[in-house]
């Protein structure tokens, strides 16, 4: 039986990432009456916070979708698994906590594409609006924002001894990516305080709860939109069992990311006639290119066995390695618990044809088989590459009405000739880093993909095997200036009214570097068109 609750003038779908920085943005004015829908659950859980908690987060139904990739031509005919944040914060509680923007010409080539106002010129005061920067404001970062970014809270030896290496190779050292042009090597700057997480939940959405206008409902998965004729009414959703309609007097906005947000337009009528006819679902407006254009960024593992030298196999490899872990954290708020998954980052070119960085190395004193498995009993290190611009597009279509069916996604990764070749290159320049005269006293041995890979045919094949989500799905409710794109610049879903779209799923191409800051800003945006409507 389905239940009418009251009426608001906002009604945001997912409370993840750009949802919160929405429900922020929308309900500082105290007219508008404001309501956040998540499918999750509060994000209480304790590693949601300890920054090394993604590991029990990923995989985990109380803080992730568990969604999965179809089969691979490209991955050699395997499937990936495909973390999405199902929890307050969203992918902000379980990501890595990188802080990246992605470049300047990412950005100026959106505006090219015919979207003004999102160049980088334009999309930097976004950025620095709700950035709170541990060195202070400048010109390129703001401070006393909501979003804090501070420095990691580590060192090691032979992640220093890499960068050294990437030096040797031409990369020169820089101190800060997020200037417009990445390429260099630094550590990476980080979302956390003092050593914990720090999520959009924290930042945004717990001082806004305070507001009497904003209603937040956990475990409330929406079913499809409602629409009086063509103009979207409201929200029907799956709250706890019962069947709740919330109705918006403004506008409705999806922000259930790259995944949930096709999946709900195709639900609620907006799409491909073929997929929704498919599933009985009735034609609000027709529009191919819903669920198409997915991109996502792939990371080609290496890994090289070393001497003489401490890694984390050995320091978490012992009970006492893992008690002086632990003590660590509890007294400094440093050490291998407060690690992100990625420590050293290198933007580099993967050619001399190539105008800035497309690649991003995120190297960690540490290896394993495959993500989930147990680190090796040696002393080793990994340098995943992630070429940042790929040409490979995928979709994420629904394969069923009901709402609680995963749609299937299928990535299409490596599906195109130059992202087979500049994965080639990939693994060719990480092992030039290894091999520079640095890198010689700790001996190192190349483990993955191994040294036996030498013809780029067998490389490409290799990538396949070794090459795994860095989980940045974004593209599949592209916005653009023509008909065919599903939004349009100011983020206002084609064919309707009183429809948004705002998460990653917007982004026409794919940004270079991880993908959550720059979900922030798009959130900072739209806040402003909306409030401006």
């Amino acid at each position: 039986m389905t239940q009418n609750k009251e009426n608001f003038d906002y009604v945001i779908v997912g409370g993840g990432s750009a949802g919160c920085v929405l429900a922020n943005r929308l309900s500082e004015n105290p007219k508008n009456k404001v309501l956040l829908l998540e499918a999750g659950g509060k994000d209480n859980y304790i590693w949601i916070h300890i920054p090394v908690g993604y590991l029990y987060c990923m995989g985990n139904p109380r803080t992730d979708w568990g969604f999965q990739t179809s089969k691979q031509e490209g991955l050699n005919g395997r499937a990936l698994n495909y973390p999405r944040g199902r929890v307050l914060g969203g992918c902000s509680s379980i990501n890595g906590m990188i802080y990246m923007r992605g470049q300047a010409q990412d950005y100026d080539t959106w505006r090219q594409m015919g979207n003004p106002g999102w160049g980088w010129d334009d999309v930097l005061p976004f950025f620095k609006k709700s950035e709170d920067y541990y060195a202070g404001a400048d010109d390129m970062h703001g401070a006393g924002g909501e979003w804090r970014v501070e420095e990691q809270r580590l060192t090691w030896e032979i992640l220093d001894a890499y960068r050294d290496a990437a030096e040797e190779a031409g990369i020169s050292k820089v101190e800060d990516f997020n200037r417009g042009d990445n390429e260099g090597s630094a550590y990476f700057r980080v979302n956390q305080r003092k050593g914990w997480r720090w999520n959009t939940s924290k930042g945004f959405l717990r001082p806004a709860m305070k507001r009497p206008n904003l209603k937040v409902v956990t475990n409330a998965q929406a079913r499809r939109v409602l629409f009086d004729g063509k103009k979207a009414s409201g929200v029907e959703a799956d709250v706890n069992g019962t069947v709740m309609q919330y109705r918006a007097n403004r506008e409705v906005i999806l922000s259930a990311g790259a995944v949930g947000s096709p999946q709900l337009l195709e639900l609620s009528g907006i799409g491909n006639p073929a997929v929704l006819k498919q599933h009985g679902i009735d034609v609000v407006h027709q529009n191919d290119s819903v669920g198409e254009n997915l991109q996502d960024h792939l990371q080609i593992r290496c890994a090289f066995r070393v001497e003489g030298v401490k890694t984390l196999n050995q320091r978490a490899g012992s009970l006492l390695g893992r008690m002086g872990i632990g003590l660590e954290y509890m007294l400094k708020r440093s050490g291998p618990m407060s690690m992100a998954p990625s420590q050293l980052g290198i933007f580099a070119k993967s050619g001399p044809e190539v105008e800035t960085a497309d690649l991003e190395f995120h190297v960690q004193p540490l290896s394993l088989e495959k993500f989930g498995d147990p680190l090796h009993p040696f002393p080793a290190f990994t340098a995943s590459v992630v070429p940042l611009r790929p040409t490979s597009r995928g979709s994420i279509h629904i394969t069923s009405r009901d709402h609680k069916v995963q749609p299937a996604i299928d990535p299409n990764y490596l599906s195109t000739e130059l992202d087979k070749l500049v994965a080639v290159r990939a693994i060719r320049l990480a092992r030039e880093i290894a091999g520079q005269t640095t890198m010689r006293k700790y001996n190192p041995s190349e483990i993955k993909p191994g040294s036996v890979y030498q013809s780029d045919e067998d490389l490409a094949k290799v990538a396949g095997d070794i090459g795994t989500t860095i989980f940045h799905p974004v593209g599949t409710c592209r916005m653009g200036p023509d008909e065919t794109a599903v939004v349009d610049p100011e983020l206002r879903v084609k064919g309707v009214e009183g429809l948004r779209v705002v998460d990653a799923s917007v982004m026409p191409t794919i940004t270079s570097g991880n993908t959550n800051s720059p979900t922030i800003m798009i959130a900072e945006k739209a806040a402003s068109f909306i409030l401006s409507a």
